[in-house]
C-alpha cells in the first residue's frame, strides 16, 4: 500500500492550490484520511481530516478557507486551499487510516509530502 500526494507548488498570497493523494494497492477498506503539514523548524499539525462517513475537522487556522474531500471510488483525498497565506506554506502530507487485504487491523499510511510555498 502506498499514498501518492500531488498538487503542491508556488502560488502567491490569496491564490488557490488543489492537493490530491491517492492510496493504491491492496486495500480492503480506508477509514479517515486527512493532510498535515509542517513547516521549516516546526511540527508536524493537523491541517483538515475526513472520515469515511464524510465528517470533517479543521485545524482553526484553515477554517473557512480550505476544504478537505474525498473520492472513495477511487481511494483519493483532496485538499482545496483557498486565499492562501505565506503561513500556509510547508510540507504538506496526506495520511490514512487503511484495512490492509490479507493483515488483521488496520494501519496508519504516509505519503511522501508535497511542497506548497505561498509566495509573491
Amino acid at each position: 500500500v502506498q499514498l501518492q500526494a500531488s498538487g503542491g507548488g508556488l502560488v502567491q498570497p490569496g491564490g488557490s492550490l488543489r492537493l490530491s493523494c491517492a492510496a493504491s494497492g491492496s486495500i480492503f477498506s480506508i477509514g479517515t484520511m486527512a493532510w498535515y503539514r509542517q513547516a521549516p523548524g516546526k511540527q508536524r499539525e493537523l491541517v483538515a481530516g475526513i472520515t469515511s462517513g464524510g465528517s470533517t475537522n479543521y485545524a482553526d487556522s484553515v477554517k473557512g478557507r480550505f476544504t478537505i474531500s474525498r473520492d472513495n471510488t477511487k481511494n483519493t483525498v483532496y485538499l482545496q486551499m483557498n486565499s492562501l497565506k505565506p503561513e500556509d506554506a510547508a510540507v504538506y502530507y496526506c495520511n490514512a487510516i487503511i484495512d490492509v487485504v490479507g493483515l488483521r487491523g488496520e494501519y496508519n499510511y504516509w505519503g511522501q509530502g508535497t511542497l506548497v510555498t505561498v509566495s509573491s
